[in-house]
């Protein structure tokens, strides 16, 4: 995926190949902001959808309303070039909670809402609500060596490859510790109106690793699925927190199994409007 004006504003990363007769994928990450995380998944989703990875500068310091407006004007400037086609929005971890935001406030852009181990579930685990409040306190110099012995809470390390690791790893030390306290701050503070999520009409598919030991997605998933009308949960036993970096996990079939595409019909009938 190409990185244009990344660390200016927030942008889409985009395929090199773009296909715009296919729905429209929109993927918002998890707390590192950069997107790159979903290359293991890319080539799998491109089989059934033009897809776009949300990225966020760095440095980036805004609240969730900015975050949500950019990914609303990102979307909206996408649907200009090619309007009738219907949109998934897809959100991991941090991005998880941005999906939410975006699609109470826009609920009639999307066609279908996956949440991937929403870190909605942060407030749930008062001990790491109450650790991120001090991490201002660790000297930056040290945040390299905390990134790596955080690694076996983020992720199932043996069920992902030697490359991913280092690639989770290179991330996460990419991201400033002034960006992490604030992204931090960010799900600390995170609120939702749940009468607005009662209100979304398309299906939403909730993914949660069963294995996660950094955030209660199980347990989340079903709170979620409590509130939310339309859903269905996937529980994924072994996976842990950045599951789509696992091995054995391919998202577009997982949304294939769960009968999670559009029909053909609904393809066809896009594609007649269109012409």
């Amino acid at each position: 995926m190409t990185t244009p004006e990344v660390e200016l504003k927030p942008c889409f990363l985009t395929p090199k190949r773009l296909q715009p007769e296919y729905p429209l994928f929109v993927y918002l990450p998890g707390m590192d902001g950069t997107g790159q995380l979903l290359r293991s998944q890319t080539a799998g989703l491109e089989v059934g959808f033009d897809v776009r990875c949300f990225a966020i500068p760095r440095k980036d310091l805004t609240s969730w309303d900015v975050l949500t407006n950019s990914v609303l004007d990102l979307i909206h400037a996408e649907l200009e070039k090619s309007s009738h086609r219907s949109v998934y929005l897809c959100g991991e971890s941090f991005g998880g909670c941005l999906a939410m935001k975006v699609a109470i406030k826009a609920p009639q852009l999307f066609k279908r809402i996956i949440l991937i181990n929403p870190a909605s579930a942060f407030g749930l685990r008062p001990l790491l609500n109450w650790a991120s409040q001090i991490t201002y306190l660790v000297p930056s110099g040290l945040y390299d060596v905390g990134a790596l012995g955080l690694l076996p809470f983020l992720a199932s390390l043996p069920r992902i490859s030697k490359s991913d690791r280092h690639e989770l790893l290179r991330t996460m030390r990419s991201v400033p510790p002034e960006t992490v306290h604030w992204r931090l701050s960010l799900l600390r503070e995170f609120e939702i109106d749940e009468e607005k999520l009662r209100q979304l009409k398309q299906p939403v598919l909730l993914i949660a690793g069963g294995s996660d030991r950094l955030l209660p997605s199980v347990t989340e998933a079903k709170r979620l699925g409590n509130i939310i009308p339309n859903t269905e949960i996937v529980v994924l036993q072994n996976c842990g927190h950045a599951c789509l970096l696992e091995q054995d996990i391919n998202l577009y079939e997982i949304l294939k199994t769960n009968d999670f595409l559009e029909s053909k019909a609904d393809t066809v009938t896009q594609q007649e409007v269109r012409g």
